[in-house]
């Protein structure tokens, strides 16, 4: 499945993807399912089977992927017989509905952990040397936004680079999980950039203050399901700049698997559902260029990963 976020006149919408053009609210097909099937309280159980919010949605585990798969199925089937209908019941959204806004496809997630130096090109880029475990950072959760939004140069900052990234969003608590098990704790992948305000990046030795400004976590514009993603590390991945080709590289050359990244975290602490990994950037960043080069405002930054699509925003200057 592909499942997005949206805001639609002012609420907050879980969207099923059953074909590239057809939107469906997940929350009002499974009620309207279990309404023509005699439920009388339809309402009140959709929004707990299928609540209109990503995390809330991932806690309820393989039984809530099942009720979306059922909801997907039934509003396919309903746009194909009755269109009309399916768009007076506010099954489905379209593209161009007025107020429609693409959000993060996990909004507001709990915690964003991230992996630096996580590709050995890009380590030499940075003339890092290769680590011996994962280096985890965090970014700020505030910092996420989704495909469309700006990313915003701070004042404060000279120097903003764009880090195209693949991302695992965890589908179930996972502590001292095996890497071998590692994936099967996961929901589903999305695209990430690690934007980074590189001098701000070392002001700590955490990473932090460089790698958490606002709107420096773009992600998107879906998640896919990890039933639809067999292995995550046979990914094309490639960042593009005005339309320039920054970084073009493949999953397989990380350092530490996805799996490897979740058995590392999960040994010191417990992985919640929605929590978002950034597994690292290739090589291509700004900072690792001849001269560097540095995003500036009027500059559009796509990052595309194959079978999970392109996750887009432009770039802007902080207002004075």
């Amino acid at each position: 499945m592909r499942l997005l976020t949206i805001r639609l006149r002012g609420e907050q919408r879980l969207v099923g993807q059953s074909a590239p053009e057809t939107l469906l609210d997940l929350n009002r097909t499974c009620e309207l399912r279990l309404a023509e099937r005699g439920e009388s309280r339809a309402r009140a159980r959709a929004a707990a089977e299928l609540p209109p919010e990503m995390v809330a949605f991932l806690e309820g585990g393989e039984a809530a992927l099942v009720a979306a798969r059922h909801a997907l199925a039934f509003g396919s089937d309903l746009v194909l017989r009755d269109r009309e209908r399916a768009q007076a019941a506010g099954v489905l959204v379209a593209r161009d509905e007025p107020g429609l806004e693409w959000l993060a496809p996990v909004p507001a997630p709990r915690s964003v952990l991230a992996v630096a130096v996580n590709y050995r090109d890009h380590a030499a880029e940075m003339g890092r040397e290769l680590p011996v475990r994962p280096r985890i950072f965090a970014k700020v959760a505030s910092c996420i936004i989704g495909t469309g939004a700006p990313i915003v140069r701070p004042r404060v900052s000279q120097f903003v680079d764009w880090e195209g990234e693949l991302c695992a969003v965890i589908g179930r608590p996972a502590r001292h999980v095996a890497a071998a098990d590692a994936l099967d704790f996961v929901a589903g992948y999305t695209i990430g950039n690690d934007v980074t305000a590189r001098d701000w990046q070392l002001h700590s030795p955490t990473l932090m203050m460089g790698k958490g400004f606002d709107t420096f976590g773009p992600l998107g514009p879906v998640l896919v399901t990890r039933d639809e993603v067999p292995d995550p590390q046979s990914l094309e991945i490639r960042t593009l700049v005005k339309g320039v080709v920054k970084q073009d590289s493949n999953t397989r050359h990380m350092i530490f698997s996805t799996a490897q990244i979740i058995e590392y975290l999960s040994a010191a602490f417990t992985l919640r559902p929605g929590d978002v990994i950034f597994t690292g950037t290739p090589p291509g960043v700004g900072a690792g260029r001849e001269p560097p080069e540095s995003l500036a405002c009027g500059d559009v930054v796509r990052v595309e990963i194959s079978s999970l699509g392109a996750l887009e925003n432009p770039v802007i200057d902080e207002p004075a």
